[in-house]
């Protein structure tokens, strides 16, 4: 069974409404994680920049603006099938992406026939994963 799905799409960095420029971001979706999706953002002259979050919210941000928090998905435009706005924050930082819709449906159309919406929890190990992860910050933390 194949583990993973993976496809680059350029986006737009919209600096401001005067300047923005293409980057080449990779989408990752992998079975040992069914619940998220990972965007890789290749900025120039800096280090790629990981961002996880909800495939489900990806889901619904092409359909309709959603977000809580650090990750804000919109659709954009007079058409709403044409493209979409990604905002991410820290703190009082944001960076605004503009993407094509199309090639997001086509990774999400790949991740649902890899695991299904809906369907994460047959693969996914909660208490696994937490104690996991309880070990390596107790580990930090004594370190």
């Amino acid at each position: 069974m194949r583990e993973s799905v993976h496809a680059e799409v350029m986006m737009s960095f919209l600096v401001s409404e005067e300047l923005s420029f293409r980057i080449p971001v990779e989408l990752r979706y992998w079975t040992r994680d069914p619940y998220a999706v990972r965007l890789t953002f290749h900025l120039p002259g800096d280090a790629p920049v990981t961002w996880a979050f909800s495939r489900e919210l990806l889901v619904d941000g092409i359909n309709n603006p959603c977000g809580e928090g650090d990750v804000h998905i919109a659709p954009h435009g007079s058409d709403p099938l044409c493209d979409a706005l990604i905002r991410l924050q820290v703190g009082t930082d944001q960076a605004l992406f503009k993407v094509s819709i199309a090639p997001l449906i086509a990774f999400l159309d790949r991740t649902d026939r890899l695991v299904p919406l809906g369907q994460e929890r047959a693969l996914a190990d909660f208490d696994t994963h937490l104690d996991e992860a309880l070990g390596r910050i107790l580990a930090e933390s004594t370190g």
